[in-house]
């Protein structure tokens, strides 16, 4: 059996996520503290008692979905003696998803993750004012559809390809007023339903260069070890594992396509058969069993969810 973990991104947060496992474990409750000590404020308390709307903000959910996340590795090293360069052939995470599949393989700390996510979430939502950028996920058509939709909505505006998540679904990302007009376009090339998306931001867009930049500035100024196995990066759809070119990705990634469905069809294609989504919520596995119809997904995030993953890695 060939196992890949993947690690979700936004959209994944709600109050209280986390709180069961730092109760439950030790190994948990230090990587919430790591955190903290990072941001240095108490983000913990956030995750665990809300408001949600400030869990929500992007410059929040980003690094506490990379807290629960590394919570959960932690957890299944001192549990379940998971070693993850014996038991995983990839890594893979969905947006910012990336840092913690990137922190889970040892590229950089946690503490590196946090204080990055926190820059890219302000600098995302910074990009572009309030009101003036929007996402839409397009249901019932692949990629190619959503190009032609995005082409002919953009009119000079921006309409870009954000996420190619799965056969039937891909979101697109720009200028509120192209957006708005996707759903009329849609309707014409056989598009079930253009659903707004509740974002604060319009991600994976060419709008998002300024958040682009400061990234590679703060990129450039981090250790970073090559992963202990590969990661499947989002703009490539391929494994890399050279600390440079990682850096490149996870720049491009602010402005560019999370090719999810091709991550997961090559992981299924280098022989991956058993998916781990590793953190909050369940959105990746469902994603992974629309794609590879023939994989096995799980998602690993509460104690109980240990206890089922620990037959797996014994």
């Amino acid at each position: 059996m060939s196992v890949a973990f993947i690690f979700p991104g936004q959209g994944s947060q709600d109050v209280g996520m986390g709180a069961e496992l730092a109760k439950a474990f030790p190994a948990a409750r230090a990587v919430f503290d790591e955190v903290d000590a990072a941001l240095g404020e108490k983000l913990s308390l956030l995750m665990w008692e809300g408001p949600k709307e400030t869990l929500t903000l992007t410059a929040n959910a980003q690094p506490a979905l990379m807290a629960v996340s590394m919570a959960v590795m932690r957890v299944l090293e001192a549990e379940c003696g998971l070693k993850l360069g014996d038991k995983v052939k990839y890594v893979a995470g969905h947006s910012l998803g990336e840092y913690a599949a990137l922190a889970a393989a040892g590229t950089f700390s946690i503490g590196d993750a946090a204080r990055l996510l926190r820059i890219r979430g302000d600098a995302m939502q910074k990009a572009v004012p309030v009101g003036v950028g929007a996402m839409a996920a397009l249901l019932g058509v692949g990629l190619d559809v959503a190009r032609k939709v995005a082409a002919e909505a953009a009119q000079g505006d921006c309409c870009d390809v954000a996420n190619d998540n799965e056969p039937t679904q891909v979101v697109l990302s720009g200028h509120k007023v192209a957006i708005d007009r996707v759903a009329e376009i849609g309707k014409a090339h056989g598009v079930r339903r253009a659903l707004p998306l509740p974002v604060s931001a319009p991600f994976h867009c060419s709008l998002m260069k300024p958040a682009a930049e400061a990234m590679a500035e703060a990129l450039a100024k981090v250790a970073m070890k090559a992963p202990v196995v590969p990661v499947i990066a989002n703009v490539r759809a391929a494994p890399i594992t050279d600390p440079a070119e990682i850096r490149r990705c996870l720049v491009e990634q602010v402005t560019g396509t999370v090719r999810w469905r091709e991550c997961v069809e090559r992981m299924s294609a280098d022989g991956v058969t058993q998916y781990c989504e590793i953190g909050a919520g369940k959105v990746l596995a469902g994603l992974v069993k629309r794609i590879a119809k023939d994989a096995t997904a799980i998602s690993v995030g509460s104690p109980a969810d240990i206890e089922a993953a620990r037959a797996l890695f014994a």
